[in-house]
């Protein structure tokens, strides 16, 4: 995670503290690399805490990021889950710029709850930025993802998979909300196995290349193993596409 441990933004589910951020480090990027380097990762998910308070949200930070590892870790591939960087023009382009591997951008929870749960986030705003990093670079693989358990109901997470389809976006992961501490939101339910069985199984006649909808799902649970089979799965939709023509 980069761009400090303070968060701007006061998420009902999410147990990052929020306040005054800290300093930006200028030799972030390059220690980041370094330690992937150091420790031979084949594939690395950077995140961040949202960073209102600058005028680019982080992103150029991102960027430096995604730079400095291809330059010590040609091979390894990188995804990127970044802040919807609500009202800083250009961000998403500095980042697409970069070109990571995967782009992956949580819309978290149905739109019904976004007040409720995600007060600084707009949900039109996030599916906006996961279908402009489609527009800006069509091979840059996008993800999202989504908690269950928090109040919605079925037909909400079926009309989250429409959006995100309509938005051109490759991979969705839904997983169980766990209630961080007594402060957050609690858990209105929880979900079954059967249902997330479910869950996957529409999302993939959706036309996601890949989904992963268990409990314990997270936005980073097997990246480096799902990005493989969403590779296999593009390749295997080229050739279906290619035979029917």
């Amino acid at each position: 995670m980069i761009l400090g441990s303070v968060c701007t933004r006061a998420c009902r589910f999410c147990n990052v503290a929020t306040g005054r951020p800290d300093l930006l480090d200028p030799h972030e990027p390059e220690k980041v690399a370094q330690a992937v380097e150091k420790l031979g990762l084949k594939h690395v998910v950077v995140t961040s805490v949202d960073r209102d308070d600058l005028p680019d949200g982080g992103a150029e930070h991102f960027a430096q990021c995604i730079e400095q590892i291809r330059k010590r870790s040609p091979h390894s591939t990188v995804e990127v889950l970044t802040p919807d960087f609500l009202k800083k023009d250009g961000a998403i382009r500095t980042v697409v710029k970069a070109k990571p591997d995967v782009y992956n951008h949580n819309v978290e929870t149905v739109p019904s709850l976004y007040q409720q749960m995600r007060p600084g986030a707009r949900y039109f705003h996030s599916l906006n930025l996961l279908n402009k990093v489609k527009e800006l670079d069509p091979e840059i693989f996008t993800k999202s993802g989504m908690m269950v358990g928090l109040g919605e109901i079925k037909e909400e997470v079926l009309q989250v998979m429409d959006d995100l389809r309509a938005a051109k976006v490759d991979f969705l992961t839904i997983g169980q909300y766990l209630q961080p501490t007594a402060k957050h939101a609690e858990v209105k339910r929880y979900v079954t196995p059967e249902e997330f069985d479910y869950y996957a199984r529409i999302a993939k006649v959706k036309g996601f290349l890949m989904v992963s909808a268990t409990p314990l799902t997270r936005s980073s649970y097997h990246a480096d193993e799902d990005f493989l089979k969403m590779k296999v799965a593009y390749q295997e939709s080229l050739y279906v596409k290619k035979a029917s023509n």
